[in-house]
Parts: structure tokens; sequence; C-alpha cells
């Protein structure tokens, strides 16, 4: 295959290494020039994309903001980055880069343009009327109509979220090619002993409301009176959406020993103490990767019937499913396996083949390719 020019772009140096490192070591591999653009590049990110031989490239980019004139001069000035890069090939992932990214793009003529929505996030919620998340509603959906008419393929992770895309009139069936999820390499995330003294559940996410985490601490106090042994684990960094978990709500439950939290950390260390990994989500998932690293390293699931959770298990053999916000049902899941520890094996064992079926980085990332004609 000629070699190629391909860029990704993200809305993080953090999220493209940690996500998309794979994907772009295998671009790499198949002896294509490769960029990775993202706003927020440091030292050690830079240093890290290179090592994959990857140029990191900087623009400018409001993440998080909504200041219209900002996201168009920021878009404009990302067209002449493109141009100068003579591009084959594109991919976007992250709303913001799905939805500017790719029109300027478009605008700099680069021939084969990608995006990749991995969720829906906390504008298709669904969960709050206030009248700002309804805007945000209202906007994400004709930007995303705008950009993604302009894409070659538009990669989903779950099937809510194709379905919710065609019905909405987002994006056309034809254009859709699903995939499972970011998936982890699984020679780097092997089983795990299984740990069934203490029973230890651990949670692992971007610090926000709808990740589960009020429910998970009400569980843990409802749990620990009767069994004050059980360990209750949240990992995770802070974060500046509006449904964000203060700091001050974490060091509480900490100091009422509810919850152990060590912040922002690596993950395998802690999942290799965990017992079950739990993530009682309604956020708009694609399909959550913390789990599929927790089935990776042999730990049974509990997690919620929504989309992209309802993904990584099959109900009984790797673990429960529960109910959006309903922490009765979490208290009961969680003290089955308090009462029943022999679960903590034979369902992680059950995790493992799943993400050896579904979630193999490797398998994701060749249909990825083959899509993007790379």
């Amino acid at each position: 295959m000629p070699s190629q020019r391909f860029a990704i772009i993200g809305n993080q140096a953090f999220s493209l290494l940690n996500f998309r490192a794979p994907l772009l070591a295998a671009i790499v591999g198949r002896g294509h020039v490769a960029y990775a653009l993202a706003p927020d590049f440091d030292k050690e990110s830079r240093r890290q994309v290179a090592a994959l031989g990857v140029e990191p490239i900087d623009f400018s980019l409001s993440r998080t903001g909504l200041n219209p004139l900002r996201d168009w001069a920021d878009t404009a000035s990302l067209v002449g980055v493109l141009r100068r890069l003579n591009l084959d090939c594109m991919l976007a992932f992250a709303i913001k880069p799905v939805i500017y990214g790719t029109l300027a793009a478009r605008f700099a003529g680069v021939p084969r343009r990608h995006a990749l929505i991995a969720g829906l996030g906390y504008a298709f919620g669904g969960h709050s009327v206030s009248a700002k998340q309804r805007a945000i509603h209202l906007a994400a959906k004709s930007l995303y109509r705008l950009a993604l008419s302009q894409n070659d393929t538009v990669f989903m992770q779950n099937p809510d979220d194709v379905e919710d895309f065609v019905r909405l009139g987002i994006a056309t069936r034809e254009k859709i090619v699903r995939v499972n999820g970011t998936g982890v390499d699984l020679a780097d995330w092997p089983i795990a002993k299984p740990v069934t003294f203490p029973v230890t559940f651990m949670l692992a996410a971007r610090l926000l409301a709808e990740k589960g985490i009020h429910q998970f601490v009400e569980a843990a106090r409802r749990i620990r009176i009767q069994e004050p042994e059980t360990r209750f684990v949240v990992l995770g960094g802070f974060d500046s959406n509006p449904h964000g978990i203060a700091q001050a709500d974490i060091e509480s439950w900490v100091a009422e020993g509810l919850i152990e939290s060590p912040g922002h950390v690596p993950v395998k260390p802690w999942l290799a103490q965990s017992s079950v990994f739990v993530l009682p989500s309604y956020y708009r998932e694609g399909v959550p990767r913390s789990i599929q690293e927790a089935m990776a390293m042999g730990r049974p699931i509990i997690t919620t019937d929504a989309p992209g959770c309802r993904e990584t298990v099959v109900e009984g053999r790797n673990g429960f499913l529960i109910p959006e916000r309903d922490v009765d049902a979490l208290v009961m899941t969680m003290q089955r396996f308090i009462k029943q520890p022999e679960l903590i094996a034979s369902m992680g064992r059950e995790s493992r083949k799943l993400a050896e079926e579904r979630f193999d980085v490797t398998k994701i990332n060749l249909v990825m390719m083959e899509a993007m004609r790379l």
C-alpha cells in the first residue's frame, strides 16, 4: 500500500494518547506518515507522541467553551494548519474536533474525512430540562448534522447511538460503521488473581454525577453498616463539566470512611486490588473503556442497562445490569458478591473471555483502518 499522510484531531493530548495510541502505532506500522493534533501538548505528551513515530501538532481549541466566535476563529486557523500538512485522510474524535475539525478539513481540501463518535455525552444526556442543556442539545444536533454530511465514515460504538443519529437525521445509516468500543491491548491488561477478601468494589471514571458516583457512595454508606470491612474505591480526576463532582464532596466521603479516592492515578494497580468493577452510569457512553480494561483483567462487572454500558455484560455470566439511578438495585447486586464470593472468580473468567471476543484493540483498529483505506 502506498504511503499516505494521515492526521488525527482530538481535544486533549491525554485522551489522544490514552485512547488512540494503538491506532496511531498501527497506522505508522503500515508505513504511513501520521500527525496528531491537540490543543494542550506539553513536553511529556510530545515525547510520547513522537515515540509512536507520530508528529505532534498544536492547534487552538476551546475544549468546553460555548463561544461561537472563538470556535469559528479556531476553525479558520485550523484550515491553514491542515492545508500545510497536505493530508490524504483525517480522523476526528470528541464533539468539537468532529464538528470543527471536519469542517476545517473540508475547507482545506482533505479528500477523505472520518469521524469517531465515542458516546454522546452531556449534549445528549436527556436527564436535564434546563434551558442551557436544551440549547446545547439543539446546537450539537445541528452542527453534527452539518459536519457529518462532510464525512466519508462515521464510527460509532453502540447500537443505541446509531439508531439515535439515524432517527434524528444527524447521519445516514450508510455512512455509519459500528466498532466495539475503543478496545484494549489484551497483552497489556493481563488477567489478575481474584480478590475475595476484603471484597473491594471499584469505580474508575471522570468525576461526573452522570457516572453514578452519588449512587456508588450511597451504596457504600448502606453496605458498610453491616459489612464494615468492605472496600469502596473511586478513581478519577475532577472535570470542568457542569455536572462535575466537587472536590469537597470527595474529601468529605473519604473523611467519613465511605470510600478511598487516590485521585487520577494509574488504574491497573488498583484493578489488581479490586474484586468487582462498578460503573452505575447514566451518561451517554460509547462503550466505556474503563469496563473493557476491568474485563480484560478478569473482573466481574456491575453496570447499568443503558446505552454502551449494556454492551459489556451478558447478564449472569460476567456480571449484572441494574436500572439507572437505582441505589437499591446496586446495593442488592453488590451484596450478591459479598455473600457469594465465589462469583468473583467465575464471573471474572467470563469477563476475560468476553474481552477477548469483543474488545481486542487490534481487531477494532483493523476495522477502522480498512474503512479509512489506510
